[in-house]
């Protein structure tokens, strides 16, 4: 399935749309996109009010050209309240909580696309990503990360995840789930977001920052979080360096001068490059480039 490329966005900071005063100030805070969250951290009693403030809390947080995207709720009435009052041109994704079937995510996409159309949106502006909170998920990873073209991500919801599954959340535990979601991503051609580690755990950033450059290594793109201080962190490991990318173009343009030649692998600067190294050196420049433009 041919799916919508991932933004590029780094950092995605949580932000409860109930609460005015974190909505004010989220452009200040330095994330590449703001998640307004309408599930768990909106009371059941302030849901209502909350779906009122979501436009004009994404046109607030995007001021400073961040994206803003919506955490819904899963349920299925809940799930349309919360796209009918979600789905606008402000809004560039859709956070879809506690998926466990590709069915789930179907459903989801297909209310977006009826109510894109109902309002004159482009059709598929609205982006999907997939939360994962439940071993009972961990089986269908690939039909989920392949469910629908709207879908650029899945990443694991640490918190419940460990709950799910009777353990701490601690990079021990939650090292194979993550990277079972990020092979899956890579099976789908999308972009696996997240890391080896609790999302809620914030005072150590010394051991943040080692768990984001491991994420790094591991393929992930970006991250879900909740502080500044843990987008700052995910801004800075995970922007491809200068240096890596001008090395990328230079081995890509020696393979490229191979090939003419009939080579299939050349050497450049002291290493071996052949096709897989050359997919990879793409990625890499695609990431910068989208993060640049973002």
């Amino acid at each position: 399935m041919k799916h919508s490329l991932y933004p590029g966005w780094r950092s995605l900071l949580f932000i409860p749309v109930h609460v005015d005063k974190f909505v004010a100030k989220a452009h200040t805070r330095g994330a590449d996109a703001y998640i307004l969250d309408l599930e768990d951290s909106v009371p059941l009693a302030e849901k209502d009010a909350a779906r009122g403030k979501v436009i004009a809390a994404a046109k607030q947080v995007s001021v400073e050209g961040a994206s803003a995207l919506v955490r819904i709720n899963l349920d299925q009435d809940m799930a349309q309240l919360d796209l009918e009052a979600s789905i606008d041109v402000s809004v560039k994704a859709v956070v879809i909580p506690k998926v466990e079937s590709a069915d789930q995510v179907v459903a989801i996409a297909q209310k977006i696309e009826q109510l894109e159309t109902e309002r004159g949106i482009e059709n598929g502006h609205t982006l999907l990503i997939a939360m994962i909170e439940s071993v009972e998920a961990l089986p269908k990873l690939d039909e989920i990360a392949d469910a629908h073209p709207r879908v650029v991500s899945v990443t694991l919801g640490s918190e419940d995840f460990s709950a799910s599954a009777g353990m701490h959340s601690i990079p021990e535990t939650l090292l194979l789930p993550n990277q079972m979601i990020a092979f899956a991503c890579r099976r789908a051609g999308i972009s696996p977001l997240g890391f080896p580690g609790s999302i809620a755990d914030y005072s150590d950033l010394d051991l943040f920052r080692k768990t984001i450059q491991l994420a790094d290594k591991f393929g992930f793109v970006g991250a879900f979080c909740i502080h500044p201080k843990q987008a700052d962190i995910l801004n800075e490991e995970l922007m491809p360096g200068e240096d890596d990318v001008q090395h990328a173009r230079g081995l890509i343009e020696a393979f490229e001068k191979g090939l003419e030649e009939g080579r299939g692998a050349v050497e450049y600067r002291g290493k071996m490059i052949d096709m897989p190294v050359v997919i990879a050196a793409k990625e890499l420049i695609r990431r910068f480039e989208s993060i640049v433009q973002s």
